[in-house]
Parts: structure tokens; C-alpha cells; sequence
């Protein structure tokens, strides 16, 4: 049952933020749009500004003092990044990338913390999604910790599926992603990940052709991971 209670609690730590409500509130935002690859700003720079996606994934990244990149987190509609900025004079922690063409909501650092400090309502939501955010972080640690890669992988295609799967739908095709990128995320080699994926496929968790395309079974990979 260890599983299945990590399992719930993310699902619970999952608060869906007020996005149109929140943004609808903030003077002096600025709605963007990138093209795929584009970096909206670089780990070590002054952090100035707050980003919230509307449309399309954006990919956060660190890389340590020897030069090893990691991926931290892959982000989509309704999710924000770069609220380090609302923290003194901080610098950015990660470097954030867009992974396909992508429109995004820019809030200087300066309208979003008096937003925060003059409407009560829009401090309570977003002090919520913070703090779901922590829990969720603290659960994705404990997974590192005690799960073993493959698992972390399954749960790793499931959260991939959070946007893009249709609601009441079991499958789920998820947007290009390669198995390099899916091994930086749980923290194991390229080549784990490619024995992990053909016996997911031949299990009939996964449709996956080496190419990058992969449609997730949902139901059957949710099953396979609270019952493993």
C-alpha cells in the first residue's frame, strides 16, 4: 500500500490554481509567445519576473559546478516557474527552455508582490500553489530515495500525461520526448530507460517506436504502479 498512498497524496497535493481568475488580476502583465527552444532566462541571472504558462511545456534545467545537467521539472498550462524573483535580490536557480511553441504570461516581480500584497484572495491561492508545490517535491524526493528507476519511470510518463491526456479517455500520446530527457528525469542512463520502455510496450502499458512518439496507457499504468 506503500505506493498507492504516494500515489493519492501527490494527487492531492495537486491544487488546481485559479489561472484565469489569478492572472485577470494583475496589472502590468505581458502575454508572450516563443517558439520551441526558446530560453526565457539562464540559470545565475537576476530573477525579475514571474512566468505563468497558458499554452504549450516548458522545460526547467540545472546544471551543477562539474557541468551535469538535470531536468527538474517539465511544466504546462496552469503551472508558474520563477518565483525565486519574489525573494530579495535572488538569482535564478534553473534555466527555463519552452519544449514546443508556447504562450506564456510575464509578471514583473514589482506588480506581482503588491497583486500579493493588495488583494487577500489572490495571496491565499497563490500561497497555496506553493505550497502544494512543496509537498509535491518533498513526494518526488521520496521517490528518488526509495523507488527503484523503473517505477520512477512509469510514474514519470504518468505525471507526462496530466496534460494532454482527454478526460475520460485511457490513452494518452504524449508530446516528442527522448529517452535521454526521460533518463535525466529519474536519474538513471539512457540505456535503463530503453529496457524499461520495450518491456512497458510489451506489457501493454505503452505504444512506443524508439522514435520519440509514445502513447501512455493511463489506466494501465496507474494499475501497474499501485500494484507493483
Amino acid at each position: 500500500m506503500q505506493i498507492g498512498e504516494k500515489t493519492t497524496a501527490a494527487k492531492s497535493a495537486r491544487i488546481n490554481l485559479d489561472f484565469d481568475g489569478l492572472i485577470k488580476k494583475v496589472v502590468g502583465k505581458k502575454l508572450l509567445t516563443r517558439r520551441n527552444g526558446a530560453k526565457l532566462f539562464s540559470q545565475g541571472e537576476n530573477g525579475d519576473a514571474i512566468y505563468f504558462v497558458h499554452k504549450g511545456r516548458v522545460q526547467l534545467t540545472v546544471v551543477s559546478a562539474q557541468g551535469k545537467e538535470a531536468i527538474l521539472a517539465e511544466l504546462g498550462p496552469r503551472d508558474f516557474f520563477g518565483e525565486e524573483c519574489l525573494v530579495g535580490s535572488s538569482r535564478r536557480t534553473s534555466t527555463a527552455t519552452t519544449l514546443i511553441p508556447s504562450s506564456l504570461f510575464r509578471i514583473e516581480k514589482h506588480a506581482m508582490l503588491k497583486a500579493l500584497h493588495l488583494d487577500r484572495r489572490f495571496s491565499e491561492v497563490f500561497m497555496n500553489s506553493l505550497l502544494a508545490r512543496n509537498i509535491n517535491l518533498e513526494i518526488e524526493l521520496s521517490d528518488q530515495l526509495f523507488n527503484h528507476s523503473e517505477k520512477r519511470l512509469a510514474c514519470a510518463l504518468l505525471k507526462l500525461t496530466r496534460h494532454v491526456r482527454p478526460e475520460k479517455l485511457p490513452n494518452a500520446k504524449l508530446p516528442k520526448i527522448t529517452q535521454k530527457m526521460l533518463a535525466e528525469m529519474i536519474g538513471t542512463t539512457r540505456s535503463k530507460v530503453g529496457v524499461f520502455m520495450n518491456k512497458f510496450r510489451k506489457l501493454g502499458l505503452i505504444d512506443y517506436r524508439g522514435t520519440g512518439d509514445i502513447t501512455v496507457n493511463a489506466e494501465r499504468m496507474t494499475e501497474a504502479v499501485l500494484h507493483d
